[in-house]
């Protein structure tokens, strides 16, 4: 873990899990794919958030996968484990193994299945703040969850000492606006949502938890960057470049898209875990198109 706690920005990647054909998860695949993103310059990797198929493994897979990318990466690159469950019991003790193996923060989506109130938000947030070394990230996706962080809500766990963060993956740029003008520019707002990125940053939020940067990451930070230092049109033109692979990428559900993307540069195999499957022929002419338009393939 990082020691200085550090606003999380720029170009952070949501990492796959590469799998092997028996349908173990692939550590030295895993390896290989932080180097590159090292080599790259990305701000910040994911692992075992959504895209990574974080609700397809056990927790020990879970534990034991975060444990080797925090080993590897060394501190040459922020870690972010995903983290959360409906319970809020449950979701603590899993806070707790995963903040004993110092990873840089936590993110944390919201309970689903349950439909909590957000006083109830509140309360678990605030239980998973209080028992995790780690500083927490909440991560809201009402779109897979069923269940939403309100602005008065995000606001109120913002004083939390060890809430530090927002992955926004709502697209509501609105929501952006006034959180920005209502919370400190010391917590971290980062767009969940590729293909809305742009406008997010250029609105105030400090950067994206990205899943086109698993094929393009050098692009990706290079656009942020640009955006964040003043470049508005140079970064325009590369975002509208990559624009189509963004929304190639979510043609079906993440991860589908993007393994099966990553598959056919030969980086991981095309191992997926059920109930996902891998991409109908159509879908595949749409993201190796996506590809080829982007220079990727």
């Amino acid at each position: 873990m990082v020691q200085n706690q550090r606003l999380f920005e720029g170009s952070l990647v949501a990492l796959v899990t590469p799998m092997l054909r028996g349908g173990t998860i692939d550590i030295e695949g895993l390896k290989r794919l932080i180097h590159w993103h090292i080599e790259s310059g990305t701000r910040g990797i994911v692992i075992m958030g959504t895209t990574g198929e974080s609700a397809l493994v056990d927790e020990e897979e879970l534990v034991d996968t975060v444990a080797a990318a925090i080993e590897f990466a060394k501190q040459r690159i922020p870690v972010i484990a995903g983290c959360g469950t409906p319970s809020t019991q449950k979701s603590v003790a899993l806070a707790t193994k995963l903040s004993a193996l110092k990873p840089d923060a936590l993110l944390c989506v919201t309970p689903y299945y349950v439909n909590a109130m957000q006083t109830g938000l509140v309360c678990h947030y605030s239980a998973l703040a209080d028992a995790s070394e780690s500083p927490i990230i909440l991560y809201n996706v009402p779109g897979r969850t069923a269940c939403d962080l309100a602005d008065k809500t995000i606001i109120s766990l913002s004083e939390h000492q060890n809430i530090i963060g927002l992955k926004d993956a709502t697209a509501d740029l609105t929501r952006l606006r006034n959180l920005r003008a209502a919370i400190g520019s010391n917590f971290s707002l980062l767009s969940g949502d590729d293909e809305t990125s742009f406008d997010y940053v250029e609105q105030g939020g400090d950067g994206v938890v990205s899943v086109t940067a698993n094929l393009i990451p050098r692009e990706m930070v290079e656009w942020v960057d640009l955006l964040k230092s003043g470049s508005s049109q140079n970064s325009r033109e590369i975002f509208d470049n990559i624009l189509p692979l963004h929304q190639a990428l979510f043609v079906e559900s993440n991860p589908i898209p993007v393994k099966w993307a990553l598959s056919q540069l030969e980086r991981i195999e095309d191992i997926i875990r059920l109930p996902l499957t891998l991409p109908s022929e159509p879908s595949q002419q749409i993201i190796k198109k996506a590809m080829q338009q982007v220079g990727v393939f």
